[in-house]
């Protein structure tokens, strides 16, 4: 289960509409220019930006740093936010431009929807890489329930996506699902305690006996604050997801990054989808992005390259 868990500068630009009193002008005189429009405040980087739903208006926030392709989208787990993928930002940058999504009900993001399925998140992300149509390439990076969330978002994207990286993740996909009975049993702890419930599975289920104990706990704290409503709401559409179904139909590469202890069985996962490939990290938990940053940044580099190589220099 461990893996299935797994400003606010809306440029709102207003016109200014003028009106004249007509005037005759003297023969000689030019005609007065009419007043320009003042350019719109440039967005600076990393400053939330917010994209808002036509119909129900609830708003998505992400942020844009760095320049240069492939677009690098960062997707945040369960119950977590953007902030997650700060050591990643910082390398990230320096080479790409990166966005960091706020799923709906997370982080800087609205609230005011009722499902919480993972086709729903994905349109979350896809809305906003639509929102950058000058970035022709994009590749997905999710971690935990953002890998499927990745997934539905390049469903909705095709021609765009150069692949998928997911982190810590989908490694349960193919496996025989829990029934309706047991996954309704599951939940029961979240409903009843789920401060405490989710402290606990947090810190008993995502680390190793070497994890950094102020980092286990931040974690714990963080994610165990979520609004109940809406994490076990999203840990249903979570155990909803076709995994086999979507993977037959993304039609871009995927690639795992996993931790050991996820025990990804890759013979099986590429049976789903042709060519998917598994990168595993060992010594570290779920996770493995702020546990060991420099490494394993490394291997995501490695893996962007592999996707969409840059050209050599001079080139």
């Amino acid at each position: 289960m461990t893996t299935r868990l797994t400003s606010t500068l809306t440029c709102a630009l207003a016109a200014l509409l003028l009106s004249a009193c007509a005037r005759e002008a003297p023969p000689a005189a030019a005609p007065t220019p009419a007043p320009q429009a003042s350019p719109a405040p440039a967005v600076a980087e990393g400053a939330p930006r917010i994209l808002a739903e036509s119909t129900s208006g609830l708003h998505i926030q992400y942020r844009v740093y760095g320049s240069g392709e492939p677009l690098i989208v960062l997707i945040h787990g369960w119950s977590c936010d953007s902030n997650y993928w700060a050591a990643q930002v910082a390398e990230l940058r320096k080479r790409y431009t990166v966005a960091t999504v706020d799923l709906a009900g997370h982080g800087g993001s609205g609230a005011n929807r009722t499902d919480w399925s993972m086709a729903n998140f994905g349109d979350d992300v896809a809305r906003v890489v639509n929102a950058m149509p000058e970035h022709p390439k994009v590749i997905l990076v999710g971690h935990s329930m953002g890998g499927p969330v990745a997934v539905e978002a390049a469903l909705r994207l095709k021609g765009r996506v150069a692949g998928i990286i997911g982190v810590d993740t989908l490694s349960d996909v193919g496996l025989p699902k829990p029934t309706a009975s047991q996954s309704a049993a599951l939940l029961v702890p979240f409903e009843q305690d789920f401060i405490g419930t989710t402290r606990a599975f947090v810190t008993n289920n995502f680390f190793t006996p070497t994890s950094d104990p102020v980092l286990i706990r931040r974690i714990a704290d963080d994610m165990s604050s979520a609004p109940p409503e809406i994490a076990i709401a999203a840990l249903k559409g979570l155990g909803a997801w076709n995994g086999v179904q979507r993977f037959a139909e993304v039609g871009a590469p995927i690639v795992l990054i996993n931790s050991a202890q996820a025990r990804t069985d890759a013979e099986r996962l590429a049976k789903l989808s042709a060519g998917l490939k598994v990168v595993t990290m060992d010594g570290v938990g779920h996770f493995l992005m702020m546990e060991d940053p420099p490494r394993f940044n490394a291997l995501l580099e490695n893996e962007i390259q592999a996707l969409v190589p840059r050209p050599a220099a001079g080139s």
